[in-house]
């Protein structure tokens, strides 16, 4: 079976991952975490792009900043590192997203099982690789040379919104653009 290799909003599915107070406070590059999450929520509302919001043990990592969550729906609380498994995220693949972009974090950890996951059922993978962090460097690095490797397609969430939009001539182009100022 061949999986798409370019980015349909109908058939698209946006994942944002484990953005929490608690794992941001210890983010290198947080800030920026954020901003790219943002973004592809954002893209995602105005394009009517299907997403989720995921929260690992939010007792004890905290909530998604608001900012981003009110972007989103209510978030699914998950204990298992994998978002497969997790009732809201299984119940938006199932339907019928062929394509899922994540964000969020670790890279190493929830992202990437979450990623293997997807590519093993069959799911064509998109990593906007500036919206996923981990605390250590080798670790991001390390796992997006993974995930590569494993036939998850890295990409940047800048290339996600004008993938989703197309072309110039789209309704919702200027305001997709204003996004990447």
């Amino acid at each position: 079976m061949m999986l798409p290799m370019r980015l349909d909003p109908a058939t698209s599915l946006l994942a944002i991952i484990d953005v929490q107070e608690r794992l941001l406070a210890v983010m290198p590059d947080a800030e920026r975490v954020v901003s790219r999450c943002r973004r592809l929520a954002e893209a995602a509302r105005l394009l009517g792009v299907r997403a989720v919001l995921t929260e690992q043990y939010p007792d004890g990592l905290g909530p998604t900043p608001t900012e981003l969550a009110s972007l989103l729906p209510p978030a699914a609380s998950k204990l298992a590192f994998s978002c497969a498994g997790c009732g809201a995220f299984d119940v938006a693949v199932a339907a019928g997203a062929s394509a899922v972009v994540l964000a969020g974090l670790e890279t190493h950890v929830c992202v990437t099982q979450t990623a293997l996951d997807l590519a093993a059922a069959g799911v064509a993978v998109f990593i906007a690789v500036d919206a996923v962090a981990s605390r250590h460097l080798l670790d991001h690095d390390t796992a997006l040379r993974r995930l590569e490797v494993a036939g998850v397609i890295p990409t940047t969430s800048e290339a996600v919104l004008f993938e989703w939009c197309r072309t110039a001539a789209h309704p919702q182009f200027q305001a997709i653009r204003r996004l990447v100022r």
